[in-house]
């Protein structure tokens, strides 16, 4: 027996010792190999790219099969990074090494969870985005017969998602998972808006609105013919379905609670979801105390500025004098509104120089929010195509133009564009040196966190002279301090609707509306919303060490550099970073 052992272990040597080594080329062939299985795997992030080889399909995303898939994908490139050991790899290696291991153990983590069995929100599922690629004016091409061609097949996904997205919603019924009744009545008319008598002016019909002059009458007749029975076959009816079980049976089992702590293991999500957004191990209550202590320090700082205007009252008051003075809503038009962003960004172009020696080379542009969810939205960026030639867009939802306050215009524009998103999403989109998972890879603490750094850069870009404009920055930070709080009081504390809304009602100068409306974004995706502050004072916190350190060493540009060079990175990796930078110049 011992003999038998002993030839085994010889064997078992000879084998290991004549397998080919892998080498740092392979490593680099295996991150190429796992990303384009990615985008076989999921095929609308190719289209975001500006790719066209998937355009024509759509995973059901909510279907068991497709989930079977995710964690073959996941686990089966799992066991083969474990193969590549550090030593082999450089630098930038190990990182996307940590990176990609990063990415695989958060997706396997999150099919342990019910969050699919809630589908469909007022703010962040998927019939929203598809909405916009039905309007023609996102990533979706039309441009030639095969790109409309390709749109009816990729609708046909799509109506199997809907079908998908109401069996969740029965499961959850069953399960108790389910939408906040407040939640409910939101999407409603979403819905609404889809359910059209006559198919030319539904959303679905504006590609044929826009069909290009090249193509020949009898490919327009065609394709008008083809788009008309679907919207009015499929796409109505399909959104007439799903109107009706959510109005009925799916409202009548809407919760009264507010937040995921009411679930059966929401607690245990939360705390997921806690990980996933800020890439940290914080605790619910380490959060909130933090929001509370930032609340504390920026009501300070609004107190000042109270005082510079020569306003008399209290800051409650004084909220409601920023949203009511009329110089601060001085327009008729929306289109004066998107001149203003314009303006900002041309002011800062000057300066911008002087804080950043790295910069993108995607245009960039100022844009109305489509009308179809602009009454849900909020101001977001849309990053452009990996070739350039779709713009980063920097969307603006206008409700009320007579009423658009404009208090918090600067300090918008450097988060949503320039040097906020833009900057961070375009640098990453562009690296030529980076793998292609990284270019697109998106950590909503970095990302955010990054941009609410930026607008803490104001002042030296030539913004904020206007004391308004400076209180509009507080005012930003302080909604995303208020976050930390109401996000864990709604998620982990039992804080109702109500209650969270009005914490943010004495603390922030936003009107009741907007702050109603966020309040109904948190309960719709837990964490989400801490990302932003945990990462704007980690970079806030390697700034402030990086100028302690180095003194007259310090380089701002250089430290932008290094913060955006790599893309994209959970905040530890990011701090590791920054630490060899600083070791290396010390």
């Amino acid at each position: 027996m011992k003999k038998l052992l002993f030839l085994h272990l010889i064997l078992a040597f000879a084998a290991c010792s004549t397998a080919p080594k892998k080498t740092a080329a392979d490593f680099d062939a295996f991150l190429e190999e796992a990303y384009q299985a990615n985008l076989a795997l999921y095929r609308l992030p190719s289209t975001y790219l500006g790719e066209s080889r998937y355009n024509d399909t759509l995973p059901n995303y909510l279907s068991e099969e497709f989930a079977a898939k995710e964690v073959a994908h996941y686990t089966h490139y799992k066991n083969e990074l474990a193969t590549f050991p550090e030593e082999i790899l450089s630098e930038d290696q190990r990182l996307s090494k940590a990176l990609m291991a990063w990415e695989i153990d958060i997706a396997l983590a999150e099919k342990e969870y019910l969050k699919d069995l809630m589908p469909i929100d007022q703010m962040w599922s998927f019939h929203l985005s598809f909405g916009q690629l039905a309007s023609g004016q996102g990533a979706q091409p039309f441009t030639t017969v095969e790109d409309y061609n390709n749109w009816l097949v990729r609708c046909e996904g799509y109506l199997a998602w809907m079908q998908s997205a109401e069996d969740k919603m029965r499961q959850g019924m069953e399960k108790g998972w389910v939408l906040p009744t407040a939640l409910i009545k939101k999407v409603l008319p979403q819905l609404e808006q889809m359910i059209t008598e006559t198919p030319e002016t539904h959303l679905f019909y504006a590609p044929i609105e826009q069909l290009p002059a090249e193509f020949s009458e009898e490919e327009k007749d065609r394709l008008t013919a083809a788009y008309t029975a679907l919207i009015q076959d499929k796409i109505v009816p399909a959104y007439q379905q799903l109107h009706d079980f959510m109005a009925k049976d799916y409202k009548a089992a809407g919760r009264s609670s507010s937040g995921y702590n009411a679930l059966e293991g929401g607690d245990a999500y939360y705390q997921h979801a806690i990980k996933r957004y800020t890439t940290t191990n914080m605790t619910p209550d380490e959060i909130h105390q933090l929001g509370l202590d930032e609340v504390a320090r920026i009501r300070t700082a609004m107190e000042e500025v109270k005082t510079t205007v020569g306003f008399e009252g209290d800051l409650m008051a004084f909220f409601d004098h920023v949203r009511t003075h009329a110089p601060l809503m001085p327009f008729d038009e929306p289109q004066q509104v998107i001149d203003n962003f314009n303006a900002i960004h041309q002011k800062v172009i000057p300066k911008v120089n002087e804080l950043f020696s790295l910069q993108p080379k995607t245009p960039f542009e100022v844009r109305r929010t489509e009308a179809f969810r602009e009454a849900s939205a909020s101001a977001e960026y849309n990053s452009g195509s990996m070739d350039g030639s779709r713009p980063g867009i920097f969307y603006v939802p206008i409700r009320d133009v007579k009423t658009y306050n404009t208090h918090q215009d600067e300090d918008l524009f450097l988060h949503e564009a320039i040097p906020g998103h833009h900057f961070q999403i375009s640098l990453q989109q562009e690296n030529t040196e980076l793998p292609s998972f990284r270019k697109n890879l998106w950590y909503s603490a970095y990302g955010e966190g990054w941009a609410l750094y930026t607008e803490s850069l104001g002042k030296e870009l030539g913004l904020y002279e206007d004391p308004y404009q400076y209180f509009g920055m507080l005012a930003a930070e302080m909604h995303r301090a208020i976050r930390l709080v109401v996000d864990t009081g709604l998620h982990a504390k039992g804080w109702t609707r109500e209650q969270a809304i009005q914490y943010s009602l004495e603390n922030e100068s936003e009107s009741e509306v907007k702050i109603t409306s966020e309040i109904e974004r948190y309960m719709a995706n837990p964490g989400q919303a801490l990302s932003y502050k945990i990462g704007q004072l980690k970079i806030r916190e390697l700034r402030q060490e990086a100028e302690n350190r180095l003194g007259e060493q310090f380089d701002i540009r250089a430290f932008h550099r290094i913060v955006l060079e790599s893309g994209s990175m959970p905040l530890a990796l990011l701090e590791e970073k920054v630490n060899r930078w600083m070791n290396s110049i010390k």
